[in-house]
């Protein structure tokens, strides 16, 4: 027999959103969409700090400045909560089929608020620059890639870790529910400050999220048809 010790037991459930483990996604066109959107939020957080320093600062700007400042102070749940209203009435759902004629395209937080319209990638991407610019760990936001079983739709939201459980903002609700608490929601990825992640689910297949291709809209369910389809890396 073999003196080594045995390998330490993996818990039987994660601290991850819907308390399921997460592996690094391949590289494909989410990894693509994100370091657009954080090389976006980059450039723009020099835009945003001139609104504390002079008066040039343009309203989408202005807007953003003013989100992070109502967050900044207070109950971590009540700054999360201010941040969820805040952003789901600065912001009107369109389709990026409407306003920009193609099947999925991420806003960086400033595009969607200079626009005043978005779909719900764009909700969670504003929420979560916010929330990080009003001092919230990255560690604790998370954007999620749904499938909402209920409607048959793909869906995006962000998470927010407090006291140790996942909260969700969704565009489509003020309140914030627990990820546990949202047994229609499939979870497919969660995106944060170290990239791109996939769920590990108990199941060997999958529905594709619209955000993985370019090729048809979310309520398209034609893609969909016969089921879930096989997992398809995207390298």
């Amino acid at each position: 027999m073999a003196d080594s010790q045995p390998a330490p037991a993996l818990p039987e459930v994660s601290r991850e959103p819907f308390g399921l483990f997460t592996f690094r996604a391949p590289e494909g066109v989410l990894w693509t969409k994100w370091r657009a959107v954080q090389a976006a939020m980059s450039r723009e957080a020099e835009q945003i700090s001139r609104c504390k320093e002079t008066d040039d600062c343009p309203p989408a700007a202005r807007k953003f400045a003013d989100a992070v400042q109502a967050a900044s102070s207070g109950d971590l749940r009540a700054r999360v909560e201010t941040v969820n209203i805040r952003i789901n009435q600065a912001i009107r759902y369109v389709s990026d089929y409407q306003q920009f004629g193609v099947a999925d395209r991420w806003s960086s937080p400033l595009e969607a608020l200079a626009s005043g319209m978005g779909d719900c990638e764009d909700y969670a991407i504003v929420k979560y620059g916010v929330l990080r610019g009003a001092g919230v760990a990255e560690t604790d936001l998370k954007v999620l890639l749904v499938r909402d079983l209920a409607v048959r739709q793909d869906h995006a939201v962000l998470a927010v870790r407090i006291d140790g459980r996942w909260l969700v903002l969704d565009n489509r609700r003020a309140a914030l529910l627990e990820t546990n608490d949202l047994p229609h929601f499939m979870p497919l990825f969660a995106i944060d400050q170290a990239g791109v992640s996939l769920f590990a689910a108990p199941y060997a297949s999958r529905m594709h999220h619209e955000s993985e291709t370019e090729l048809l809209p979310a309520a398209n369910d034609a893609a969909y048809a016969g089921g879930g389809q096989t997992l398809q890396l995207l390298l």
